[in-house]
């Protein structure tokens, strides 16, 4: 996960949290969440930082962010491909990887696009 701090706005309704950032940012103030002030925002806007967060909460960002992982733009592959490895375990990694060496990236991709 890159994002480290969300507003209460973008926290609204996640794994159990308030539906209104203000009751969001009255639980902050009750818990003493870790914050900072939002940098280009009048006012007193302030973010918190995801370690103040419950774990089904942290759980949920997570699968957020990970989906998000996917609208990588196609003319970047590389940064698809990277995307993809990150996310497949050690064991599929090698999978992949000793298949491919087995039969051949060409047989690979035409196995795919059956």
């Amino acid at each position: 996960m890159n994002k480290e701090w969300y507003s209460a706005k973008e926290l609204v309704g996640i794994g159990g949290f308030p539906s209104t950032p203000q009751a969001i940012n009255q639980r902050a103030k009750s818990e003493g969440w870790r914050r900072q002030r939002r940098s280009g925002v009048q006012g007193k806007a302030v973010e918190y930082h995801i370690s103040s967060f419950p774990q089904e909460v942290v759980d949920e960002l997570l699968a957020r962010d990970e989906q998000a992982q996917y609208l990588i733009s196609s003319s970047q592959p590389e940064k698809v491909w990277y995307s993809i490895l990150l996310q497949m375990s050690e064991e599929e990694r090698q999978k992949v990887t000793s298949l491919i060496l087995r039969i051949g990236i060409n047989e690979f991709l035409r196995r795919l696009g059956d």
